[in-house]
């Protein structure tokens, strides 16, 4: 029985010393260590942004911060120095030699910045589409960086857009996160609308067929072209008026059907009539496309007629109707009936309708 009691009483002495034991390691305090990475959003370096368990010394500022966006090292005999200075000792270095710092920023590329501007132009003082506008600062703006924290969009806030220059002038504002004062950009710079044209690969001579391979799609100034712009697909297969120069933006005035008939080609002669057809050789006086009128002689009566280019190397002549005879009286006989005429091919007489 006694001894059942002794080892009782020693179990709960060693429980009692464990607990002791246990209580007073959490007692102590973690010793201050250094961070190898160091992120911070200000532009001040504080004591807790460098060590761990700094306690009541974490808000202390210590260092200014790297620029928006870039990375800094602070070699450690260093921050030791300056933690000393400020009652910070015992640091446990985990054998560092440098810290590295960076400063969190947002970057605002060239590209959303012109995209912003010409959103905020967009349908104004006679612009078109934003996505037809060609935006040009009067600096280089390259990459804009601004504080983490300011992460709204880009709101326009001042506008102005001289259309007589094409000059612009937009300030944006970029909200923060935190609830301080917005950050501000603004820039100048000129607006151009531009337009898709059909632009000549190479020179062409007056009365050339333009190919695919002769055309290009380019971007330029709407003023520059004008109203009189030629589509890509309505260019292909048509016919230079006159000489072009590579390079130059095609209008409708410039191109028109090719011709079907040139001078001094020789061509078919058709001549239709009711219930007659007739074709004979001739030879063009004039050069057209399909629905011209042009003249050509007649190869064997030597004369010159007028006619319609329906196709190529063809000119039909149709001669006009004929007005319709009177009934007859219901007293008189109905006239008798005639045959039709057949149709006929001639290749050395020439028509009467001449």
């Amino acid at each position: 029985m006694f001894a059942r009691s002794l080892l009782l009483a020693t179990l709960l002495f060693v429980a009692s010393v464990s607990n002791a034991v246990a209580q007073s390691r959490s007692d102590i305090i973690a010793p201050p260590t250094l961070r190898a990475n160091v992120t911070v959003t200000s532009d001040i370096v504080r004591i807790g942004d460098l060590v761990d368990n700094a306690g009541s010394f974490g808000a202390t500022p210590i260092y200014r911060a790297p620029d928006l966006g870039t990375t800094g090292a602070l070699p450690v005999a260093q921050v030791l120095a300056t933690l000393r200075t400020h009652q910070v000792i015992g640091v446990d270095t985990r054998d560092l030699r440098e810290i590295s710092v960076t400063r969190a920023a947002r970057a605002i590329e060239r590209q959303e910045i012109e995209l912003a501007v010409a959103r905020a132009l967009e349908r104004r003082n006679g612009l078109g589409e934003a996505a037809n506008l060609n935006i040009n600062f009067d600096r280089d703006v390259g990459d804009v960086r601004l504080e983490a924290t300011n992460s709204g969009n880009l709101q326009p806030v001042a506008l102005r857009y001289e259309p007589r220059n094409s000059r612009f002038d937009v300030t944006f504002e970029i909200a923060n996160e935190t609830g301080a004062a917005p950050a501000r950009l603004r820039f100048t710079g000129s607006a151009i609308e531009t337009v898709e044209a059909a632009v000549l690969a190479r020179s062409v001579e007056r009365g050339e067929v333009l190919k695919h391979s002769d055309v290009l799609l380019e971007r330029r100034p709407k003023a520059e072209v004008g109203a009189d712009l030629a589509l890509r697909d309505n260019v292909v297969g048509m016919q230079a008026r006159r000489q072009l120069r590579a390079g130059q933006a095609l209008k409708t005035a410039d191109l028109a059907r090719p011709d079907l008939v040139t001078r001094d080609q020789s061509v078919t002669l058709i001549y239709d009539s009711v219930g007659l057809h007739l074709t004979i050789r001739g030879k063009a006086l004039d050069g057209g496309t399909e629905g011209d009128v042009v003249s050509v002689m007649n190869l064997q009566s030597k004369r010159v007629v007028s006619g319609v280019v329906t196709g190529r190397g063809q000119v039909t002549i149709t001669p006009p109707r004929a007005a319709p005879a009177l009934e007859p009286s219901a007293s008189l006989a109905p006239a008798a009936q005639t045959n039709p005429v057949s149709v006929a091919n001639v290749s050395s007489v020439a028509p009467k309708a001449e």
